[in-house]
């Protein structure tokens, strides 16, 4: 699961950099370097983990461009979404290949003073950055490019008084929060309490929803709460279900 691993840590560097400064080109080198960087890190330098660490490179470099072109106007969203999940069952696929962590990682997670982070293999640990580094970002990508690739919302809205995201406030936020705490509660063995955040966040939202100044958009804004809703639930617990052992 290494390969799998560092792509999801490329991608969520490469969606992390761009939600704090959204530099054409340059947060998709740095998703892609930090990825290469933590798998020679990691051990990975075999010939295969180095032929599959430069086509990470490219997936992560590759992900961030059809994303910046998905979110321009007369974007398109669905190559994205295939780039991604094409690079994602291609590591599964070849993950049987990929060599095991250890190298200056292991060494560290060896010597390090917390018994939590000691009685970690590697391998499940590189897995756990990756798939913790895509809640915070990525999952809000790909939420916004399902709903655009479904006519949900329109990406020329974004960010203007017509888009229901600036009504229903708070949704970049709580949307990682959301998820992080998901996957968190779901390696607890918690998914039980993890049902209870996802039916709390629709009693929560109710109110908004049906609001009398909201009457006239109640329907987009209750299809949008949903599809949104929905597909970062559904990307949170695919997550999880990478770390399933």
């Amino acid at each position: 699961m290494t390969w799998i691993a560092v792509l999801l840590v490329g991608v969520g560097v490469t969606d992390l950099a761009r939600s704090i400064r959204p530099v054409p080109i340059v947060v998709e080198c740095v998703g892609a370097a930090v990825a290469v960087w933590l798998g020679l890190l990691a051990g990975l330098t075999e010939p295969a983990d180095l032929v599959a660490l430069l086509l990470v490179a490219v997936a992560v470099v590759v992900w961030g461009q059809l994303v910046t072109r998905a979110f321009a106007p007369g974007g398109r969203e669905w190559p994205a979404l295939l780039a991604l999940g094409s690079a994602l069952l291609l590591s599964v696929l070849c993950s049987g290949w990929a060599s095991p962590a250890g190298g200056l990682l292991g060494d560290w997670l060896a010597s390090v003073q917390l018994p939590a982070l000691q009685r970690v293999p590697p391998d499940r640990a590189l897995l756990l950055l990756g798939v913790f580094l895509v809640q915070l970002s990525t999952g809000n990508v790909i939420v916004r490019l399902v709903l655009a690739a479904t006519d949900t919302v329109d990406p020329a809205l974004h960010d203007t008084a017509g888009d229901p995201e600036q009504q229903l406030k708070g949704g970049r936020l709580l949307g990682p929060m959301e998820r992080t705490l998901i996957v968190g509660l779901g390696l607890a063995g918690q998914l039980t309490a993890a049902s209870i955040v996802i039916a709390a966040k629709g009693l929560l939202r109710w109110p908004e929803l049906q609001s009398r100044r909201e009457q006239e958009h109640v329907h987009r804004l209750t299809e949008y709460f949903l599809v949104g809703s929905f597909v970062s639930w559904l990307f949170a617990l695919a997550s999880l279900a990478l770390l399933a052992r």
